[in-house]
């Protein structure tokens, strides 16, 4: 199994977690803070970290094989483009063998692929409705299953 970091680990985030553990995962999930203890209760180990912040995430990538970028209802053009663009700058030196993205700006998607084909890191692009929660829920274990080519 994997271990798989998820960012952030706000509600489909948690929900996300649940599954992956419960198929014997170990999961990893971020919260600016504060957001601890509904992480544990999803079965995830909570670290606190800002993606607004990249250098605050590289400890969490610590034995990490899939990181899920999950940003899809937050609209801030800054986190899709610039800040994304420098996690995968730093992807290249971990162990992270996949990236799963979910984004609400089409450049945001665009960076992730240009930076999946430079640094050969197999991407997948969710585009389940976030606000469909069984089908998003199925989307994202789907893409974490095609990462690990389970």
């Amino acid at each position: 199994m994997a271990r798989v970091l998820i960012v952030p680990c706000g509600c489909r985030g948690r929900a996300l977690a649940s599954a992956l553990v419960a198929d014997g995962h170990a999961v990893r999930g971020t919260t600016r803070g504060g957001g601890e203890e509904a992480i544990r209760a999803a079965g995830a180990e909570p670290y606190v970290g800002d993606p607004d912040r990249i250098g605050t995430l590289m400890d969490a990538l610590s034995g990490v094989t899939i990181v899920c970028w999950l940003m899809g209802t937050i609209p801030v053009p800054e986190l899709h483009e610039g800040r994304l663009r420098m996690l995968w700058e730093k992807l290249v030196d971990t162990p992270v063998r996949g990236v799963v993205y979910e984004g609400a700006l089409p450049q945001g998607e665009q960076v992730a692929r240009t930076a999946a084909q430079t640094w050969q890191i197999p991407l997948e692009v969710l585009d389940a409705d976030p606000l469909d929660h069984d089908a998003w829920l199925a989307s994202a274990r789907g893409a974490i299953d095609r990462l690990l080519g389970l």
